[in-house]
């Protein structure tokens, strides 16, 4: 029996939004590298700007944040291919609402993805830190941050 091919790095990131989008965000685990680096360069303080990680850690993450947010749909997906064949450019915005209040929201993103023999092996991901402070209810923490930061 012959291995499984392996999937070229658009399918990774498709396979990634698909999970994403699902009841089961814990599943997007599976499209990372067992050791992965994610860069938030725009996290405003309210994440660290770079994390080393495994893909255990991030499956916890990720099922840990169903808990607070349900992520229902994707829209505005544009997938780019750039001159290098590993990364991969994935803009899209997700639709969800938060758990306890039932409160709908959009938030728009940007990934610069990095995928080696068919798992992600580096993210740069762009969001709106002022978009997500307001759904997530941590505007203070976000305030707090940018004014330390000055």
């Amino acid at each position: 029996m012959s291995p499984d091919p392996i999937p070229a790095p658009r399918e990774v990131v498709e396979r990634l939004l698909r999970a994403a989008a699902s009841s089961h965000p814990e599943d997007m685990a599976d499209c990372y590298a067992g050791h992965v680096v994610i860069e938030m360069p725009f996290s405003a303080g309210l994440y660290p700007p770079r994390i080393e990680t495994t893909r255990d850690e991030l499956r916890a993450r990720f099922k840990a944040g169903r808990a607070v947010r349900s992520y229902e749909s994707l829209s505005e997906v544009l997938i780019h291919q750039t001159a290098d064949p590993e990364v991969i450019i994935a803009e899209y915005q997700m639709h969800g609402h938060m758990v306890a209040d039932g409160q709908p929201f959009a938030m728009t993103f940007v990934m610069v993805i990095t995928v080696r023999d068919g798992q992600i092996v580096h993210s740069r991901d762009y969001s709106d830190p002022v978009a997500g402070a307001r759904i997530t209810g941590r505007v203070p923490e976000l305030v707090a941050a940018l004014n330390g930061a000055l």
